[in-house]
């Protein structure tokens, strides 16, 4: 009973042993210019993440692929175009600044200023609207001796 115990734990831990870690290519200037690469594109499928940080199956086969052009000869910027073209101005990180990208580039600026000229008109047009006019002296009496009532009250209440 105690040997059956023995192996099962042995099983069970298993899994927990350390294996020594694979290279991360067999060419580390390979895999040096694939990084720089991939941090300057976008995943397709996160969109939030570089290519070089992504564990999506497309980060992998694009990360994958872009090592075979490097292989291949390829230059950074035959590599860029190629992913520019397949995937669109939307795969790099900064695209670049041209007609169809401008909404890219000037929309949260231009959404910041139409939001703060609505919001000055919205403010203007308030102000104006409200009506401003000055208490008589009844009203202020009156306004006086509720603010002493509202005072008394709450010092009565505030004492232990």
């Amino acid at each position: 009973m105690k040997s059956l115990v023995s192996i099962l734990l042995m099983l069970a831990c298993y899994g927990l042993m350390a294996n020594e870690a694979a290279p991360l290519a067999e060419d580390p200037v390979v895999e040096q210019r694939l990084i720089g690469i991939s941090e300057e594109m976008r995943c397709l499928v996160c969109q939030n993440e570089s290519l070089a940080g992504s564990r999506s199956d497309l980060a992998n086969d694009l990360r994958a692929q872009i090592r075979s052009m490097i292989k291949a000869g390829k230059s950074d910027a035959e590599i860029r175009q190629y992913m520019v073209d397949r995937y669109g101005d939307f795969v790099l990180y900064r695209p670049p600044v041209k007609p169809i990208t401008w909404l890219l580039w000037l929309g949260p600026f231009t959404t910041l200023v139409v939001g703060i000229i609505g919001l000055l008109m919205y403010l203007r047009k308030r102000n104006t609207s409200m009506d401003s006019r000055t208490l008589s002296d009844d009203e202020n009496r009156r306004l006086d001796a509720l603010l002493n009532t509202v005072e008394t009250e709450f010092k009565k209440d505030s004492r232990p």
